[in-house]
């Protein structure tokens, strides 16, 4: 009975686990755009204010996940990829487009251009916010129903 018990807190650990992992898109779309909303606003921030070499303004705050590999490749002077699994084919090009754009032309064209962006990317940041919510907690639950069911199957 014991290994019965234990098998089936394991199945159940398992399919939790499962579920968290299926849920990871929508988390890793929800820190992209919360990422790249608060860099839209910085580098607003700097073409007002500092305007400073944007090699100095990529080095000053770190970034994580799909979205740090873009500033990475940025601060290299390197298109960035993303060929990542949660970005459509449209916010890929918008993406693409966007980091096309900085650091090219004047400070005016590009204040207009990254304040157009604002609206959009604030959008953006709040929709995957509230997608990673609904979708992490339904995956979550998924796996805790299928390890339930498969729990009842054992014993």
């Amino acid at each position: 009975m014991w290994i019965k018990g234990f098998l089936g807190c394991a199945v159940v650990a398992f399919c939790v686990f499962t579920g968290y992992l299926a849920g990871g898109k929508w988390r890793a779309r929800k820190a992209f755009y919360g990422q790249f909303a608060r860099f839209n606003e910085r580098y607003l921030t700097e073409l007002d204010y500092s305007r400073r070499p944007l090699s100095a303004f990529l080095q000053e705050q770190t970034y994580a996940g799909e979205f740090g590999r873009a500033v990475e490749c940025l601060s290299r002077r390197e298109p960035p990829d993303f060929s990542r699994r949660f970005l459509t084919a449209e916010e890929k090009t918008e993406a693409e487009n966007y980091f096309g754009t900085i650091g090219k032309g004047d400070t005016l064209s590009q204040k207009n251009y990254f304040s157009s962006k604002r609206k959009a990317l604030g959008e953006k940041k709040e929709e995957s916010e509230r997608e990673a919510k609904r979708r992490g907690a339904l995956y979550l639950k998924l796996g805790l129903l299928a390890g339930l069911a498969i729990l009842i199957l054992i014993l």
